[in-house]
């Protein structure tokens, strides 16, 4: 059998590629360097507000040219859980455009009679008899599902609160906690690692975050490599019982030769 020249990524795009709506240095041209090589590869984000287009636009915006179909969020993570768990379940749907566009495409009807789940994303306004409405559902029998655990979100004017923090307060007045499916859950890297149809043995994860990142990649098998151009420091790695393969400054030190 034919060795695979280059290795497959998953790539985390908050403080790899870019921070805020400023490129990372050598990223541009890390991404372009990747097209041309036919190198297959996801950036991995656990935003689900934005579809894939809506992502690949803002990234058009800050110089990286990313196709949609190489860009995979824990909204459309979760819709493919849900796909294959329950196909043609019923949900009631908290979350902007990117979380309902990927529940639609998976064939899930939304609604606020009896659904299946109650499955909640992130949010740009928090409405309280929405957040009433999924605490009764869930009391009353469906399945509590969140996008992923982050308490907040970096917004250009300082952090918002994210998925994980409205999960608490909905999880806090059911008893009831939510099953994250985003990063750190490898549930996330089998999903993307599909969508690709690779294999974990030849695919590789890049990260800035020990604690999301690294450990989901260490669990699912993957070399890791931790970037140091966003959260987790070098100093910070010894902190942690598991290690990444490789520490890079940034993506622009990664070679594929």
């Amino acid at each position: 059998m034919e060795k695979q020249p280059y290795k497959n990524y998953l790539i985390d795009m908050d403080g790899v590629l870019v921070k805020g709506k400023t490129p990372i240095p050598g990223a541009p041209e890390f991404i372009e360097q990747m097209l041309e090589r036919q190198i297959k590869f996801l950036i991995l984000t656990n935003n689900p507000l934005y579809t894939q287009r809506d992502l690949e636009h803002r990234l058009k915006n800050s110089g990286l040219n990313v196709p949609a179909e190489n860009i995979f969020t824990s909204a459309i993570a979760t819709a493919r859980f849900l796909q294959n768990q329950n196909p043609s379940g019923t949900a009631f749907v908290i979350g902007e455009t990117g979380l309902t566009q990927a529940m639609h495409e998976v064939g899930y009807v939304q609604t606020d009679t009896n659904p299946d789940y109650v499955v909640l994303g992130e949010v740009n306004n928090y409405n309280f008899e929405t957040i009433t409405k999924a605490i009764r559902l869930i009391n009353d029998g469906a399945m509590f599902i969140a996008t992923n655990p982050d308490n907040t979100g970096p917004l250009e004017s300082g952090v918002v609160p994210a998925t994980g923090a409205l999960a608490a307060l909905i999880e806090k007045a059911t008893g009831k906690a939510p099953f994250f499916v985003g990063k750190p859950n490898p549930l996330m890297m089998r999903s993307a690692i599909r969508y690709l149809n690779v294999h974990s043995e030849n695919t590789v994860m890049i990260g800035d975050r020990m604690d999301t990142d690294i450990v989901a990649g260490v669990m699912s098998g993957l070399e890791t490599i931790l970037v140091l151009t966003g959260v987790s420091k070098r100093e910070d790695v010894k902190r942690f019982p598991y290690r990444p393969t490789q520490i890079l400054n940034s993506v622009a030190d990664i070679s594929f030769n």
